[in-house]
């Protein structure tokens, strides 16, 4: 089984995607402004074009055909092709200037989206309109589908793959040094200052990797400025030079500035900063619950499942951003075709619905954004609380550069180490990438 860190990265590869236009042929082009509500023909089969490097979604899928869905396989028999992620976008404009998408497939993110060549042509499924059709709206988490829809713009993917991110911590270092979990920012500070004094690094970060840091910065925003902390910029509204956001880099730098991500952090990859963590070298490391398949495996986690905590990033003082907005992200889109959406592709859905979420989770322990409406046993704990807040939560917020365009969304990455080391400063940093989203605007 690949790693759910993997799947992140695949999916993180996907949204960086830029659409090909499409050159459409008359049957694309003629398509009904409202079919995406699906009223389509059943195909022959319910063919899922799924990414080669990833079989957890085609395996459930053939697990649920075998059993929970076996009679909507029976009437619309399951079929799996594969692409490769650097592939998708090509192979899906493909098929569908061809008037050939599969049922179901994997997309390129810009392509689902309302102004994508896909969402523009209205050939993507809306899923929040066929599942309420189908009385199973509810299956899918509040959580889920505010991350979606920030997304894409609509209910244009399903959640199969689920990921909230937080600060995972040390809970017996945070006893020894008697810290309690840091609410607000400074808290925070304070107790990277405590953990540093007593020989621990702070937090942990893969620099190699550059989204672990930039994330920081994110975070830092959203909690200062709200929700719409970088939507604003994206429309105009807001500039990343404004005082608040280059507060937000300042801040992160500080942290660099002391030391409280250990030495040689622009050179540690994310799984050396996972194995710092899991082995008790580090209190804390911010990650997405992607971590979770580390943590729950004892040959990785040194310190014990039952000793991870995991917590929002804390609140910044005069702040419009809440505990509970937690960051999220819904893995590699995942699409079906309004054209050949019928009713039995439709019972395929209700059933999907119904049981992707337990049946994930007994099975490989993959948090989806599907709601568990079966009794799921030996659950981990970390795993379980992960679970209560995707439960409870309603409202999400994206990763940094999720809503930047894909020149923009790689410099936040390719400037960080001389932002780390100090060799450009907070306000140059902010300004370059403010030039590169202006420059590609809508690119």
């Amino acid at each position: 089984m690949k790693s759910i860190r993997q799947r992140r990265l695949w999916a993180a590869a996907l949204t960086g995607v830029t659409a090909i236009s499409l050159l459409m042929t008359a049957a694309c082009g003629g398509t009904d402004p409202g079919a995406d509500s699906g009223n389509g023909k059943d195909p022959s089969s319910f063919d899922y074009l799924a990414l080669a490097e990833d079989n957890t979604i085609s395996t459930e899928l053939t697990t649920l055909s075998k059993d929970q869905c076996s009679k909507e396989n029976s009437a619309l028999p399951l079929k799996t092709d594969t692409v490769s992620t650097a592939n998708v976008v090509q192979k899906v404009t493909l098929l569908a200037s061809q008037d050939a998408l599969p049922p179901a497939f994997v997309a390129g993110t810009a392509m689902l989206r309302p102004d994508g060549d896909l969402g523009n042509s209205h050939l993507a499924l809306d899923y929040e309109q066929s599942l309420k059709k189908l009385g199973k709206w509810d299956n899918i988490s509040p959580a889920a589908a505010s991350t979606i829809k920030q997304i894409y713009g609509g209910m244009y993917s399903l959640p199969y793959q689920y990921n909230l991110e937080g600060i995972f911590y040390n809970k017996s270092m945070f006893t020894k040094q008697g810290v309690s979990e840091p609410q607000t920012w400074d808290d925070l500070v304070a107790a990277m200052a405590k953990f540093k004094a007593s020989g621990t690094i702070p937090i942990t970060e893969g620099g190699a990797d550059g989204w672990p840091m930039t994330r920081l910065i994110g975070m830092y925003l959203y909690r200062k400025l709200g929700p719409d902390a970088i939507k604003n910029v994206e429309s105009g509204s807001a500039k990343l030079t404004d005082p608040d956001y280059v507060e937000a880099a300042t801040a992160f730098t500080e942290l660099a500035k002391k030391g409280y991500f250990g030495d040689g952090v622009i050179s540690r990859t994310q799984d050396a900063a996972n194995a710092q963590f899991l082995s008790g070298k580090a209190a804390m490391t911010y990650n997405g619950t992607w971590m979770l398949s580390a943590i729950n495996d004892p040959s990785q986690n040194k310190i014990g499942a039952d000793n991870v905590g995991f917590m929002p990033f804390p609140t910044v003082a005069g702040g419009k951003g809440t505990l509970d907005q937690w960051p999220a992200n819904a893995g590699a889109p995942q699409a079906m075709s309004s054209k050949t959406y019928g009713p039995k592709m439709a019972d395929w859905l209700g059933c999907i619905a119904d049981n992707y979420g337990s049946q994930a989770m007994q099975d490989k322990g993959i948090i989806s954004g599907f709601k568990l409406n079966k009794e799921v046993s030996d659950v981990p704990t970390t795993t379980a609380q992960v679970q209560k807040i995707i439960d409870n939560t309603s409202q999400t917020v994206l990763w940094f550069e999720a809503q930047m365009d894909s020149k923009s969304g790689a410099l936040t990455t390719q400037n960080m180490p001389l932002l780390v080391n100090q060799k450009m400063s907070p306000e140059d940093y902010m300004a370059r990438l403010q030039t590169s989203v202006e420059t590609n605007k809508g690119k």
